[in-house]
């Protein structure tokens, strides 16, 4: 009789421990599933930059914001102004106005044929929207606060260039995304956004120091946006799923699931056993 009820013990307990498993098992999965709805596995690798990135788009910044003080390059500005005076004088076309978008298009337009970026939708989406905030801030914010003159006398809203750095934005945008694809996208990105800021300044909008200082704006506003997300989505997600995970859980359960064992006794057809499972 010991024999049997020891041999009963071992089989409750083995199952015990087996649907543990199991359990933890679907657990697993499950938390891979919500966290695949929003992030590729290895999407936090790659989003991380590199904090050395950031310097040479604010190289960028400070060589256009220089014109206000440096002389050398106030002269430049004119000089290339009436370059393009002389050779273009009557060039008024815009196209910009739609290079500027191109690049995303293009990461999501690819995306749809099957071509798909480091990113999934709703990762590279909050990637972009946060580079959009910041670059508008600091784009819209300085042209209130500098003053300048735009070259054609139309306004004072000329530094820094905002087409300009949103196309550079996109650009960036495009490079992280396909750019360990291949090199020709990140290209093809930049293309668009050097010709968008050439035509700012034949379409006489802006002086050559803005359209720089306008690529800064914009390669920075993206590189920060890489290196940011990853620690926000982070805390945002997590935090989401862990309450999303105990909503529906009772306290009582909430206590047992911290206990390290459990010991139940069993009676089944006149056998007595006991379960007993242990949580490590």
């Amino acid at each position: 009789m010991k024999k049997v009820i020891y041999i009963i013990l071992c089989l409750v307990c083995f199952k015990a421990e087996a649907q543990v498993a199991d359990t933890a098992k679907k657990v697993n999965i499950a938390d891979t599933l919500k966290k695949d709805l929003f992030t590729a596995p290895d999407t936090v690798r790659h989003l991380r930059s590199k904090a050395w990135a950031l310097v040479p788009p604010s190289v960028l910044i400070a060589y256009g914001a220089s014109n206000f003080f440096f002389h050398p390059v106030r002269r430049l500005d004119i000089s290339i102004n009436n370059d393009i005076n002389e050779d273009a004088p009557n060039f008024r076309h815009h196209p910009e106005n739609y290079f500027q978008y191109t690049p995303v298009a293009l990461v999501y337009g690819l995306n749809l044929v099957g071509i798909h970026g480091k990113n999934t939708f709703v990762d590279r989406t909050l990637i972009l929207v946060m580079a959009e905030s910041m670059m508008g801030v600091a784009t819209f914010g300085l042209k209130k606060v500098t003053h300048r003159l735009r070259p054609d006398g139309s306004d004072y809203n000329s530094f820094p260039s905002g087409h300009t750095a949103n196309a550079f934005l996109g650009a960036e945008f495009m490079a992280q995304e396909l750019g360990d694809k291949s090199i020709g996208y990140s290209a093809v990105g930049y293309s668009f956004a050097t010709a968008t800021g050439i035509l700012r300044m034949y379409n006489r909008d802006h002086w050559f120091s803005d359209v720089v200082a306008g690529a800064g704006f914009g390669i920075l506003s993206a590189k920060a946006a890489y290196l940011l997300y990853p620690y926000i989505r982070n805390r945002l997600f997590k935090a989401g799923r862990e309450k999303e995970n105990n909503r529906d859980v009772p306290e009582e359960l909430k206590k047992e699931s911290k206990s390290s064992s459990i010991l139940l006794p069993s009676y089944n057809q006149g056998t007595l056993g006991l379960q007993f499972s242990m949580q490590f």
